[in-house]
C-alpha cells in the first residue's frame, strides 16, 4: 500500500474530512488533497 493510500484509508477510518483532518494537524485542506492524489508528500520534520 501506498503512502497516500494509507492516508486516504486512515481518514476515513476515522470518520474525518479532509478539512478535519488538515484542522487537527494543522496543515491546509489543499495539502491533504495532493497527499491523497499523490502529487505531495508530507514533510516529516
Amino acid at each position: 500500500m501506498k503512502l497516500q493510500d494509507k492516508i486516504l484509508y486512515c481518514r476515513k477510518k476515522a470518520g474525518l474530512s479532509q478539512e478535519q483532518l488538515a484542522e487537527r494537524i494543522g496543515v491546509s485542506r489543499q495539502a491533504i488533497s495532493k497527499w491523497e492524489t499523490g502529487d505531495a508528500v508530507p514533510e516529516i520534520s
